[in-house]
């Protein structure tokens, strides 16, 4: 999956990751590729991206939201 990560003042990560780890405002979830289209609030927490060669990229939130259709997850967060 193609997967961006910007905050208001830059971009965190643009790159493929084969699974996502999210902080819903309601508990937590993931996404694998070819997840159907989604738009999501995200709360407090941690975005764990899983890449292609198997390392995890971390990352620490306030919250955000997600759009997530054919395989392009854009996350906005604060």
């Amino acid at each position: 999956m193609k997967v961006t990560i910007t905050k208001p003042d830059a971009t965190l990560f643009e790159g493929e990751a084969t699974q996502i780890h999210l902080p819903g405002i309601d508990g937590k979830f993931e996404m694998l590729q070819n997840h159907a289209p989604i738009i999501s609030a995200l709360g407090q927490g941690q975005i764990k991206l899983i890449q292609p060669d198997g390392n995890e990229v971390i990352y620490d939130i306030r919250g955000g939201v997600l759009r997530g259709q054919n395989n392009e997850i854009q996350i906005l967060v604060q």
